[in-house]
């Protein structure tokens, strides 16, 4: 079923499946850094009303695209939800185009006009996000499905968040994937909250997880504050998918330390309380894997190159976008439909 990436241990255990090399480390916590120097940026940026696009911002989720984008070969077809900012950089890298689709600029993926929601990179693999709940969770299944009828092993993963499953085409999707056996990850990103809802408020199911095993699909469950429990996760599940031939669930849970919409906390509105430091140290993504790169000689100056590497990029890509062109106003209706 899916290829397995040039990364990928040859012969994979529980404890085979964290095996990173040094150079690994490296990139994994310059992609991780990167994820969360971005969406720092745009909360000081945001309030200067020159970014016009809703952003929904992701720190405390940048493990889970990082780790799984990881274990992938590059140009896997990926698709994603509207909290897409660690999974965009995750698989390009890049900043130029991405801070030029916030600022509605001529330069963005979109040239101006898709917006933070509709994050699109598909030389990297990311084939479409978007802003509507649950939405990409079929076009993943029918790359999946494209891929079985040329015969070709390769796979596509669907990114989406808990509240996606309470979507009927979620279930159409999976049934269909599990049905026809196909080569497709479901990666659910929980929270545990749709806007302000927590899920026992809104899920008349024990678990996602329990849920879904009625299902012909392998699926697991872990911490997706913790990047290296990503990988170790996707690995394992990547192995149990080619062993089974049929498509697999992962359910990792995080902490979304902000607003749902916007670059604000919003812990004053009493839905949920905020984390104590001790907590913090646990949900924190970044935080986690800093304390671990010891294992493969990462030091701290190195952690500091790469944050400074990180910053003086995103100072480049920033103030290109502020000075670049807006779309002339005869492009506004054009590249709306495929």
């Amino acid at each position: 079923m899916f290829n397995p990436s040039s990364r990928r241990p040859q012969s994979l255990t529980e404890d085979g499946a964290t095996a990173l090399t040094q150079e690994e480390a490296i990139l994994l916590y310059r992609r991780l850094i990167l994820a969360r120097s971005v969406e720092e940026r745009i909360r000081r940026e945001y309030p200067k009303d020159q970014i016009k696009t809703p952003v929904h911002l992701g720190i405390g989720e940048e493990a889970i695209p990082v780790g799984v984008c990881h274990c992938f070969p590059p140009g896997t077809p990926m698709f994603g939800s509207y909290r897409n900012h660690a999974l965009y950089l995750a698989l390009t890298g890049e900043t130029d185009r991405f801070f030029g689709e916030l600022y509605g600029k001529k330069t963005g993926t979109g040239q101006g006009k898709a917006g933070s929601m509709h994050l699109a990179a598909p030389e990297a693999g990311l084939m479409a996000t978007s802003a509507v709940v649950g939405t990409t969770i079929p076009l993943a299944v029918g790359a999946a499905l494209a891929h079985a009828y040329r015969k070709s092993d390769r796979g596509a993963v669907s990114f989406f968040g808990d509240g996606a499953v309470e979507e009927g085409v979620f279930w159409e999707s999976l049934n269909f994937a599990c049905l026809k056996r196909l080569n497709v990850l479901f990666v659910c990103e929980d929270n545990g909250l749709a806007i302000h809802t927590p899920s026992r408020q809104r899920q008349g199911f024990r678990s996602i997880l329990e849920a879904v095993q009625g299902f012909r699909c392998s699926t697991a469950s872990g911490d997706g504050s913790d990047l290296l429990e990503v990988i170790r996760l996707t690995r394992l599940m990547l192995r149990r998918m080619s062993e089974e031939q049929g498509p697999g669930l992962l359910h990792l849970s995080y902490f979304r330390f902000l607003e749902h919409v916007g670059p604000g906390e919003d812990f004053e509105a009493g839905y949920r309380r905020k984390p104590t430091p001790e907590e913090i140290e646990r949900l924190d993504p970044v935080i986690r894997f800093e304390k671990e790169l010891g294992r493969w000689g990462v030091t701290e100056e190195d952690r500091r190159q790469i944050r400074n590497a990180v910053d003086d990029q995103i100072s480049r890509s920033v103030a290109a976008a502020q000075e670049a062109p807006f779309p002339e106003g005869d492009q506004l209706d054009s590249d709306l439909f495929s």
